[in-house]
């Protein structure tokens, strides 16, 4: 996960430009085609993706999934910053497809009739969690910087885990879970706070950032909401 930092003046506030509402859309769009995405994947063999990494060894899959987010946003942000729009759009091609057939992955486990609500349930709940940051980081005039730095210390604190966890000791899988979770919160209040103070950034640069951060968030809730909903039955 690459970060772009430069400390400036931070200012307090809940208007909205034109910039923000931009950014705001672009990255609402992306996550909506994702979304549709999933639910159009967990019919296909795509689907069966996450029980050959993960089977194989939980560590796999974190590692392949990462590398695959990682190269998109790599080709992603290349192409807007040279201004190739076909570059550009083959990364976030890489970013749906990464998202959509983890997300499709994690749908396969519930009965085909629940997809949709567990979707919905999702989207909100996510919806929630970015709004309740999202305000936070517009209500507090400092930066939030080193939330980008932690972010990227809980995804390698993650990773580690994990790779102990798939080979020693299993128990601690839940642990590398929360911190992935909380590693892509932290990188959404990173990427709110870029988008409210950096306004001479590249809207297409943001986007992606806050797409790429949401759709995190997106991928954890959906894995707690449908043990929740199955629970239920």
């Amino acid at each position: 996960m690459s970060s772009f930092e430069t400390p400036h003046e931070t200012e307090r506030g809940f208007g909205l430009s034109s910039r923000e509402v931009q950014v705001i859309g672009g990255a609402s769009a992306l996550m909506a085609i994702n979304v549709a995405l999933m639910y159009a994947f967990v019919a296909t063999p795509l689907a069966t993706i996450n029980d050959l990494l993960f089977g194989t060894a939980p560590i796999l899959g974190v590692l392949v999934y990462g590398a695959a987010i990682f190269v998109g946003e790599l080709v992603a942000e290349r192409g807007v910053k040279g201004g190739d729009m076909g570059v550009a759009f083959v990364g976030v091609v890489l970013l749906q497809l990464a998202f959509g057939i983890f997300g499709a992955g994690v749908l396969s486990f519930a009965p085909a009739e629940t997809h949709l609500t567990i979707l919905g349930l999702t989207a909100i709940v996510t919806a929630v969690m970015t709004a309740l940051i999202s305000g936070y980081v517009y209500a507090r005039s400092t930066t939030f910087e080193h939330w980008g730095r932690f972010a990227n210390f809980a995804f390698l604190g993650g990773v580690g885990v994990i790779l102990v966890g798939s080979f020693v000791l299993p128990t601690l899988l839940l642990v590398g879970f929360v911190l992935i979770f909380l590693g892509f919160l932290l990188r959404l209040g990173y990427e709110i706070w870029e988008v409210r103070d950096k306004r001479n950034a590249s809207i297409g640069l943001q986007t992606i950032g806050v797409y790429i951060a949401v759709a995190g968030v997106f991928v954890h809730v959906l894995q707690l909401v449908m043990r929740y909903v199955l629970s239920q039955d």
